[in-house]
């Protein structure tokens, strides 16, 4: 069977056309493995969903309309999708706003700029998530660095607490 899911990107400006079929098709297809977890037995608290990139444009995307509260977002070098639908596309709208986000951005991502992910960090917070955390590293640029890993360890040790 292929399956055949992702998105084109236009560009990352306020006049950039976005993919929307594309978008919500991939952000659908998350939801629908989050959703198979939860058929085996697995709840959605204990369920994290993330992406570097335009993984983590979908992570964030799916987690916003899935019609579950997960674990977490792990959203790294990233932006949201389709901004300007939200907050009507926002799922379990009360509920949600606990769903704890940490949004990862270096400063010299010369790919998605660092202001396309303070306009994500900006819509987040204007939404009233509780739990949101923007991270800013010096000197990075579309990558990772070990300082980022640490962050997201913590931030998964911190929301998804072990099984004893």
């Amino acid at each position: 069977m292929i399956i055949k899911i992702g998105f084109d990107v236009f560009g990352l400006d306020q006049s950039a056309k976005e993919d929307q079929e594309g978008i919500e098709k991939s952000s659908m297809f998350l939801n629908c493995l989050v959703e198979e977890e939860i058929r085996h037995g697995i709840l959605p608290e204990r369920i994290m969903v993330g992406g570097f990139s335009m993984g983590g444009a979908i992570a964030v995307h799916a987690a916003l309309t899935c019609p579950h509260t997960l674990a977490g977002v792990i959203a790294l070098s990233t932006w949201l999708p389709l901004s300007t639908t939200f907050p009507e596309a926002l799922v379990s709208g009360d509920k949600k706003i606990n769903l704890p986000i940490i949004q990862c951005h270096g400063d010299q991502d010369p790919l998605v700029q660092l202001r396309w992910a303070r306009l994500t960090e900006q819509g987040i917070k204007a939404m009233g998530f509780k739990q949101y955390t923007f991270k800013e590293y010096n000197d990075m640029g579309h990558s990772s660095c070990g300082r980022e890993m640490k962050d997201v360890s913590s931030f998964i040790v911190q929301h998804l607490p072990r099984i004893d």
